[in-house]
């Protein structure tokens, strides 16, 4: 059996086998190296599009944030402007009516003017007084301007009611406290000393005229409002 010697590597073996090891670490490194980097990359995209895709949800959210807002405002702006021509529009209309009222009441202060009608209409409203009053003793009031016609319509007013109720009434002027001339004409007739009485004056009359008829006035100037629900 030979044996055979090993022979101990010179320098310049020594040297190649170095290198191919150097050579071999090192490409071990890069390829390493590139994984790590792969690696990275692909971890940075992910929490990159992580990032993105939260900050876009975040900045969608802000967005519908303001924009509910801005509608938000705007609703309010528009009902706000709602409002303040519905007010405004309110407001006309009673203005108008006003004027109507007011040539009404210029109308009433002619009334007295025609005399003769004027005390047909004095002697309409006591009647109708007593009727009301259902008393057998009154006390007539009326402004001073009319002390006259009164002593001569009241006695007329008094048969006039028995004829329509089969009762007497002793109906007195009085003319200690005339009525003023505000009033614009007719009668305020009392009973039981003043304590019940029914105020038959002209101006009472339009105020009670226009309180009924208010809704038909509106409904002839302004037409029916699209929003009432229930008519009296």
């Amino acid at each position: 059996m030979s044996t055979q010697t090993v022979r101990p590597m010179n320098d310049e073996e020594v040297f190649s086998e170095m290198n191919k090891m150097v050579a071999f670490i090192k490409q071990e490194a890069m390829e390493k190296a590139r994984e790590i980097k792969v690696k990275a990359d692909e971890e940075f995209n992910i929490e990159k599009a992580k990032l993105v895709r939260q900050e876009s949800i975040n900045v969608e959210e802000q967005f519908q944030r303001k924009v509910k807002q801005a509608q938000v405002k705007q609703r309010i702006l528009a009902s706000t402007l709602i409002n303040k021509s519905r007010l405004k529009v309110l407001q006309e209309r009673q203005e108008l009516l006003e004027v109507v009222f007011a040539e009404a009441r210029k109308e009433l202060e002619k009334v007295p003017e025609d005399t003769e009608k004027y005390k047909k209409l004095l002697i309409d409203l006591c009647v109708q007084a007593f009727v009301q009053l259902n008393d057998a003793v009154v006390n007539v009031r009326g402004r001073k301007a009319d002390a006259e016609l009164l002593k001569e319509c009241v006695p007329k007013a008094v048969e006039a009611f028995k004829e329509k109720s089969g009762k007497s009434v002793k109906a007195t002027v009085v003319e200690q406290s005339p009525l003023a001339d505000s009033v614009l004409g007719g009668v305020r007739v009392s009973a039981l000393n003043d304590r019940i009485n029914v105020d038959n004056t002209l101006l009472a009359r339009l105020d009670l005229s226009s309180e009924h008829m208010l809704p038909q006035l509106r409904n002839t100037l302004f037409g029916q409002s699209p929003n009432r629900r229930f008519y009296n």
